[in-house]
């Protein structure tokens, strides 16, 4: 006959075990419901002003001026979009939109190719200071942009890139944080492909461009989204190196639309033309969403 006591001793650690188990499960759904309640509260804050703006679009200059905070217009009306669209001496939009989209995509494209070429150089060949000059321009990347915007108007004025599509399309083609995440992605795909590649005769040209790039596209796909609206949303520098309306790009023309819309004329216009400027990044990030995540791994670009 089995001993009673004894039985009770044995099962009494298990029941403890379970206790435990149950109180850290409780624990972490307790922490995971807060995390939600927190992202979602952040999620409303950042939500709602957009909201507000683009539903202001949508109303009469009456409406705006006369009304409060209200989330939703009572008459929802189309005019201010008409009215900017058929605006096409002091405030094209459209052109705008046009210059924006030729400067973001090919500074996008040059960018590509520019940091994956030298993400190249920096992490799978070998030259005398190769690390000593990456670490240096990286810490010279970390001064303020603004410390470089006269010597940069002077060599583009040099050039005679201002009013050009070039002031805004080359400067920042070899940007260090772009070549650092390439450098960073190269470093974690073997070199016994580089070597397996030169035993069968390939130059370093040939095992950049057939080997490493497919590889890296994932990371690249990120420094592009990143080039393209850093470029669409850059606002001082073509501020500052345009002055012919029909040349700048959007950023730059919704600066002038505030001498033009604002002081209560025609706020609706001016919100108006604000979600038109935001729509082309907005539909890029949800098409290229997914290759965020990829890039988090720094590893991704290898599988199996």
């Amino acid at each position: 006959m089995s001993n009673p006591v004894l039985k009770d001793a044995e099962t009494a650690p298990r029941a403890a075990n379970r206790k435990g188990v149950r109180s850290s499960s409780s624990s972490l759904n307790i922490s995971k419901y807060l995390a939600y309640l927190f992202l979602i509260v952040l999620c409303v804050i950042w939500v709602i002003p957009v909201i507000f703006g683009i539903t202001t679009s949508f109303r009469s200059q009456t409406e705006v001026v006369t009304t409060g905070f209200r989330l939703l217009p009572e008459n929802w009306i189309f005019d201010n979009y008409v009215a900017i669209l058929e605006n096409t001496s002091t405030a094209p939009i459209l052109r705008w939109l046009m210059n924006s989209v030729f400067i973001a995509t090919l500074h996008t494209l040059l960018v590509i190719v520019v940091i994956s070429i030298t993400g190249y150089g920096y992490s799978r060949m070998n030259f005398k200071g190769r690390d000593t000059l990456f670490f240096t321009l990286l810490g010279i990347s970390f001064f303020p942009g603004v410390v470089n915007l006269i010597p940069s108007y002077k060599i583009i004025d040099a050039l005679g890139w201002v009013n050009t599509s070039w002031a805004m399309i080359i400067p920042g083609l070899a940007g260090m944080g772009n070549i650092f995440l390439v450098r960073q992605f190269m470093k974690g795909i073997p070199k016994d492909l580089d070597e397996s590649a030169r035993v069968d005769g390939a130059g370093d040209f040939r095992i950049y461009y057939s080997v490493i790039l497919p590889l890296i596209k994932p990371v690249l796909i990120v420094c592009g989204l990143f080039s393209f609206t850093g470029s669409w949303n850059d606002f001082l520098w073509p501020v500052i190196v345009y002055t012919d309306v029909e040349k700048m790009p959007v950023t730059a023309g919704l600066l002038l639309l505030q001498d033009i819309y604002g002081n209560y004329r025609m706020i609706g216009q001016l919100m108006g033309s604000a979600i038109l400027a935001i729509i082309p990044t907005l539909l890029l990030f949800l098409f290229a969403q997914k290759y965020f995540v990829q890039s988090i791994n720094l590893n991704a670009g290898i599988k199996g």
